[in-house]
């Protein structure tokens, strides 16, 4: 008898075209995890995520109604033959797209929904007043509350005469008595009611066979009245109310519901400030960005528009009267002066009355936008940033409200509800919902995020951390049998994270779920079951398997793989050893205390490439990007940004600008592209437009570019792609039918210069363009510095829209390189490896040294070991997260560094070294 053997079950690709893949077949097994590796370019988001994820979306659109159907016919499908075993398809990308201000951390991973349930439930209300808990009484615990007190006593049950009520009233619904300054009153014996009477509901001894007696006259006498009084026979009077009422101080509270804690409904929403938790308002700041300069010099940045100078005659004049010296520097001016000069005095109004005139005026676009640049976010003075009503915050669990909750770190969060102190009947009602909050906030911990809060807006988040969130919802949605799409989860995580995430995917695989992920990290890469890996090479060179298997086998192959090479240590980034030792200036922050620092001081040195480092949440972006780069922009451009708290910055003498290389978008529009964004395009279409015929049909470089009507489609603007609205659902966007794509009008698609025609040459990537313009040097100069940084896959007309983080990061990288006057310059970049295999940190190694040795200085946020190796000084922040990170646990030289016993960062660079 042979025993059956099951069946392994895959997604079966075939044919896959998308992009530079090159007709490709992949067999992904189910119900595993799976990695997809490669150089940057080779293909692996055009299999994972252009290829198989964008299938499981359009066989899901399909599903819908009629109305989204109807443009199925125009959405563009991978470019693939067949893909056979497709479950439901997620995918989770690391970018951040929300741009909502009412989106939190809490909102976006339902845990707000459960706290709102459970503040309803459980929550106890207590008085502002005095601090004395609010019951909503019901008979039985009124009941209960007299026997305890007053038991073998006689009572009064009794409730206070409705307006407009007459004694045959009453004498009509049964009752037959009322109780008026200690004296009773027969119902028959009157015609109307003395002041202060009260209806006798009934009279009760509080003994045991009385119980139910007493409990039928109170639900009694709550049908009369939302109010009544227990009179103990020569003893004390208890007042009681059906709702929630302090009857010492008389204050009413709603009925705690979801609704009234929510910022996002207007029964809970802080009335001024709509639930947003601050107010657009005047900035000081903003008006006067450098308090250096005088008020004849023009402090008041406002008042130097051509449009406003007679405001600035006036505040002179103003000044004058009131002996404020308008030759001094603004920031030696006294308060008092200083008010003056904003608040005004009699008929002179002031800075401020300007604006406020304004601001009637503001149904005028241009005064809008004029407001806009002298505005920034100010704590909402009524809710004090809560978003909430005062009332929802009376509302407590475990004497904490639900605003509180949201402050706190998401690690002391779940601390606070593991040891919640709940009574067996408050247990009962709220433990399923208690479960929830905490299986959520212990994903979120497993993924490294436990040093945010709730309230942390999702807008903020960086694009890994805005990806560990949506795997965070992903697991709390407990769903089976779904394909799920990871693009690179590790970004944005220290080493020491890394094991975290590798559970999470087990954790979700566990469910039968099939992983897909796009990943270099060489740890994510090993503790995969199977390895897709394309290439060989970037762009045209790339998009063919190299190796396609289980992981365990892929060491021990002899594939000619770049991964495999330094999965084994056969190839490795080399530690930089001629670091620039030498005696250096530097750029000194003390104080620093923005957002988690801890008051610290660092030193920035002048002229070498700086890493700064430390575990996710330590406060790197809040020291490099708040503090250094907001409070230096200032300075060097006049940028209005809200700098970081620091009490001072020296040094900045020695640099002559400030540029932060940031993984933004190069920009906004499809229009817009990796020529178009380093200038070289200018010069390919003076070269086009050049030889003798282009001049005889009248063709000039204008006609070559898609940002004015010359030459370009204008059924797309130039775009070659349209998006379509789809009202309730996502935008669609669909290629130009009047262009095809192709971004021109047709005369000039028919022009070609050496055999191509502009599509074509836009449509060639940055090694073949340099081949293509070989004789034409200052193009084929600033095409190879992108060569340099990686990145001659590119094609010359790409959208800028669909190029990833890095490369973006990458291409700006390339600009500054082509200025060849670029010196003293302070760079600025924000984790540069994202998206990189190591062969390609390597090259990126190399451009980033070019750009110290160029003579400037580089502080670089990273994580990646082989960067920080590489670099002259580390500053390590830590040790931790969230309130346990903010101080520098280590800085020095890499070897320097190694010698830190604290620091995370220290343990793991010692490993990688060896």
């Amino acid at each position: 008898m042979t025993s059956k053997t099951i069946k392994k079950e895959y997604i079966e690709v075939s044919g896959a075209r998308e992009n530079n893949l090159k007709d490709i077949d992949v067999k992904i097994p189910r119900g595993e995890y799976t990695v997809v590796t490669g150089l940057s370019g080779s293909g692996k988001s055009s299999l994972a995520l252009d290829t198989v994820y964008s299938e499981g979306l359009r066989r899901y659109i399909e599903c819908l109604s009629t109305y989204a159907r109807q443009f199925l016919e125009r959405v563009d499908r991978p470019d693939v033959d067949d893909i056979k075993g497709l479950p439901t398809a997620i995918a989770i990308e690391s970018k951040n797209t929300i741009r909502n201000s009412r989106s939190t951390v809490g909102t976006t991973t339902e845990i707000n929904d459960y706290l709102r349930v459970l503040f309803s439930k459980i929550g106890k209300i207590f008085c502002p007043g005095c601090s004395k808990e609010i019951v909503k009484y019901t008979p039985d615990i009124i009941a209960e509350k007299t026997y305890k007190n007053e038991n073998g006593k006689k009572c009064i049950i009794s409730v206070p005469v409705k307006e407009g009520f007459s004694p045959a009233n009453y004498l009509a619904k049964g009752f037959s008595r009322a109780y008026a300054d200690s004296d009773y009153i027969e119902l028959e014996d009157i015609d109307s009611f003395p002041v202060n009477a009260q209806l006798i509901i009934d009279r009760v001894l509080l003994d045991t066979d009385s119980r139910s007696r007493l409990i039928e006259a109170l639900e009694i006498a709550f049908k009369e009245s939302n109010s009544l009084f227990v009179t103990i026979v020569e003893g004390k009077i208890y007042n009681y109310t059906d709702g929630f009422e302090c009857t010492d101080c008389n204050f009413k509270f709603v009925k705690p519901t979801p609704a009234s804690l929510s910022f996002n409904s207007p029964q809970g929403a802080c009335p001024e400030c709509n639930g947003f938790g601050n107010n657009l308002e005047i900035d000081p700041e903003l008006v006067i960005p450098n308090p250096e300069l005088s008020i004849k010099n023009g402090a008041i940045e406002p008042f130097t528009k051509p449009s406003y100078k007679i405001h600035m005659r006036r505040l002179i004049e103003f000044a004058e009267e009131n002996s404020i010296d308008t030759s001094k520097k603004f920031c030696q001016l006294t308060n008092k002066q200083k008010e003056l000069v904003f608040n005004g005095k009699n008929n002179y109004k002031g800075v401020n009355g300007f604006f406020k005139r304004l601001e009637k005026k503001s149904y005028k676009m241009h005064v809008r936008v004029f407001l806009s640049r002298y505005r920034s976010s100010v704590k909402c003075e009524s809710c004090n940033g809560s978003r909430l009503k005062e009332q929802s915050l009376f509302i407590r669990v475990n004497n904490k409200n639900i605003h509180e909750l949201s402050e706190i770190t998401i690690y002391r969060f779940y601390d606070f509800f593991m040891n919640l102190d709940l009574s067996e009947y408050d247990k009962s009602i709220s433990e399923d919902i208690i479960n929830e909050i905490l299986s959520r906030s212990e994903f979120l911990i497993k993924v490294g995020l436990g040093y945010l809060t709730l309230s942390r807006l999702s807008r903020t988040l960086s694009g890994g951390e805005s990806q560990r969130v949506n795997l965070a919802c992903q697991l709390g949605s407990k769903l089976t049998e779904t394909l799920y799409v990871l693009d690179e989860p590790s970004i944005g995580l220290h080493p020491k994270d890394i094991n975290q995430l590798i559970s999470i995917i087990f954790e979700l695989k566990s469910r039968n779920n099939t992983i897909l992920v796009v990943e270099h990290d060489h740890d994510m890469v090993m503790a995969a079951d199977n390895i897709i890996e394309l290439g060989p090479e970037a762009g045209e060179h790339g998009g063919e398997i190299v190796y396609i298997g289980r992981v365990k086998n892929f060491i021990r192959s002899k594939t000619d793989s770049y991964t495999r090479q330094y999965l084994s240590g056969e190839k490795y980034i080399e530690q930089n050893k001629g670091l620039r030792n030498g005696k250096s200036k530097y750029l000194t922050i003390s104080g620093a205390k923005e957002n988690n620092l801890k008051n610290i001081d660092a030193s920035i040195p002048i002229g070498k490439f700086t890493c700064v480092t430390g575990v996710s949440g330590s406060g790197k972006s809040s020291l490099v990007n708040d503090v250094i780069y907001k409070n230096l922009i200032r300075k060097f451009r006049s940028e209005k940004e809200k700098p970081g708290k620091v009490d001072k910055i020296k040094g900045d003498n020695f640099i002559s600008d400030i540029i932060l290389i940031d993984q933004s978008p190069i920009g906004r529009s499809g229009r817009s592209n990796p020529v178009t964004y380093i200038k070289v395009y200018d010069e390919i279409r003076k070269v086009i437009s050049s030889p003798m015929r282009a001049k005889l049909k009248g063709f000039t470089p204008s006609h070559f570019s898609f940002n004015v009507k010359n030459g370009r489609c204008e059924s797309c603007q130039g775009e070659g792609r349209q998006k379509i609205e789809m009202l309730f659902l996502a935008d669609v966007i669909v290629t130009c039918e009047e262009c095809n794509g192709k971004r021109f009008k047709k005369d000039i698609l028919g022009y070609k210069y050496n055999g191509k025609n502009i599509d074509e040459i836009l449509n060639l990537t940055v090694d073949n363009a340099v081949i293509f313009f070989f004789e034409h040097h200052k193009i084929v100069r600033m095409l190879k510095i992108l060569q340099d940084v990686g990145l001659g896959y590119l094609r010359l007309g790409q959208s800028a829209l669909t190029l990833s983080g890095g490369e973006a990061q990458r291409i700006k990288i390339a600009r500054e390189l082509s200025r060849k006057t670029a010196s003293g310059v302070l760079y600025i970049l924000d984790e540069p490896t994202v998206g990189l295999h190591s062969e390609d940190i390597n090259k990126l190694l190399y451009v980033l040294n070019k750009l110290v040795d160029n003579g400037n200085t580089l502080i670089v946020i990273e994580h990646n070991l082989d960067v920080i190796k590489s670099a002259d000084y580390i500053i390590d922040l830590g040790p931790d997260g969230g309130e346990n990170g903010g101080n520098i646990v280590a800085e020095g030289t890499p070897l320097e560094i190694l010698k830190s016993k604290n620091s995370h960062t220290a343990q793991y660079l010692k490993k990688h070294l060896n």
